[in-house]
């Protein structure tokens, strides 16, 4: 029996066959979590899912298909999160960094781009730290992997900002993990608040709050290293 006899063709095409549909499926968790995502901003972070495979055209079914359970479903939103507010953090670190731009108004941009996120897509933002849709305890912590990425990034800043070079990367690693800590629970506070206050008003806040932790060993550097934005492996 030749190659071209067997079940499924000889290998080169049995790989094709494979890649296409390893892509297909690729695309179409996409479409679901794109999904899921309209259905959030047209339902509330309380949707169900009924709801999602409805704004899908599709069958819950379907759905578990490709995501195995909804807490499945929850991680692959909270993953395209991630890379929506870690971009978005890179980038506006990175427009500081290229403008010659003093360390103070890149922990202001820093801040400015999480809280935007929060503004601007509120139900989604919700829907990432209350987990509605998982009613059993996760083993790994999506939300934390976020945070986790975004820490990272303004410690690379921070220890590339430092004029003393002796610093502790420990030490940058703690203020990170502060500012980040105090910008998740203002936004959280913010969210709750029945009047809310501008966004610039919260901007400026967190902003000296940080700044002033941050001044002595951060107001003599004349420029801010450009090295410190880097992309996310």
């Amino acid at each position: 029996m030749t190659d071209a006899q067997r079940p499924g063709g000889p290998p080169d095409v049995a790989d094709g066959r494979s890649v296409r549909w390893v892509r297909h499926r690729e695309e179409r968790r996409a479409s679901l979590v794109d999904s899921t995502i309209r259905a959030i901003r047209r339902h509330g972070a309380g949707v169900g899912m009924d709801d999602i495979a409805a704004e899908a055209g599709t069958s819950k079914t379907v759905i578990y298909r490709h995501f195995e359970d909804r807490a499945g479903l929850y991680r692959a939103v909270v993953e395209r999160v991630d890379q929506r507010v870690v971009g978005d953090v890179v980038a506006a670190l990175k427009r500081s960094s290229a403008t010659g731009t003093d360390p103070r108004e890149l922990i202001s941009s820093t801040v400015d781009a999480y809280l935007a996120l929060v503004e601007s897509d509120t139900q989604l933002y919700r829907f990432v730290v209350n987990r509605p849709m998982v009613d059993r305890p996760l083993t790994d912590d999506p939300v934390g992997a976020t945070v986790g990425h975004v820490t990272d990034q303004l410690a690379r800043l921070l220890e590339a900002s430092s004029p003393d070079g002796d610093i502790a990367a420990a030490t940058w690693r703690v203020s990170a993990v502060a500012l980040v800590g105090a910008v998740q629970a203002v936004a959280d506070e913010w969210l709750a608040s029945p009047v809310r206050a501008p966004r610039e008003v919260l901007v400026e806040s967190l902003t000296e709050l940080a700044w002033h932790g941050l001044a002595p060993v951060l107001s003599s550097q004349p420029e801010v290293a450009t090295t410190a934005v880097e992309e996310r492996p």
